[in-house]
């Protein structure tokens, strides 16, 4: 690509990079715009200089991917807790609901400190350095929860829509199950004794409505 094109094409996907730094901004209400638009722009000419018409993608999708990983990546060194600390937490929060769909119930993050070598340190380390918000949700065990930094709250705030809009669709005993057991933290047996099933029964309509969201899921 010569030097006028390229100059070009970047000066026409100037708009692209503002849309997208709008839409992260929204997800995540603490990163400043600006900062965000200078991110994009650098993922904007690394797309620009890179982009292979032969791959099947058009530039347009290939520059927005590249912008929104330029941004996330800026968001990223923003944050005070360390990668390993976060890492650390999305690990725990995976064995946790791993653990809740096997015994039936949510266990406490307590509980999972006492699983996990190194989770309270890097608990205290995300409390002490995020900063609090009054409008934060409590944790499992009534202790605020930074285990998502803020690229992931970015990334995940489109996926949650999704769950939402999925959860949606399914049958409505299975969508009351869904909202009870992880939303209202209830455990399978208190479903059951709630809805007069056996806890067997709720086991399994719980199981079918986790593969209906995997299958709409994926589908998306």
């Amino acid at each position: 690509m010569t030097t006028e094109p390229r100059e070009e094409t970047i000066r026409r996907m100037v708009p692209l990079v503002r849309l997208t730094a709008r839409r992260v901004g929204r997800m995540v209400p603490a990163a400043d715009i600006d900062d965000l638009v200078g991110d994009g722009f650098v993922g904007l000419i690394r797309a620009v200089d890179t982009f292979d018409a032969e791959r099947g993608a058009t530039l347009d999708t290939y520059a927005r991917r590249l912008i929104v990983g330029a941004m996330l990546n800026g968001l990223r060194r923003l944050d005070p807790v360390s990668e390993r600390a976060r890492r650390k937490l999305r690990a725990a929060e995976r064995a946790q609901l791993a653990l809740a769909q096997t015994r039936g119930s949510m266990p406490s993050m307590s509980e999972m400190e006492r699983r996990t070598t190194g989770l309270h340190r890097a608990r205290t380390a995300a409390f002490r350095l995020a900063p609090l918000s009054l409008d934060a949700f409590p944790g499992t065990d009534g202790a605020p929860d930074f285990s998502a930094d803020p690229a992931r709250i970015a990334l995940e705030s489109g996926e949650r829509r999704e769950v939402i809009e999925a959860i949606a669709l399914l049958p409505q005993r299975q969508r009351r199950i869904v909202a009870l057991h992880y939303y209202n933290r209830l455990s399978l047996h208190s479903i059951g004794r709630r809805m007069n099933v056996s806890p067997q029964r709720v086991s399994q309509l719980h199981l079918t409505a986790l593969a209906r969201l995997r299958s709409v899921l994926g589908a998306r």
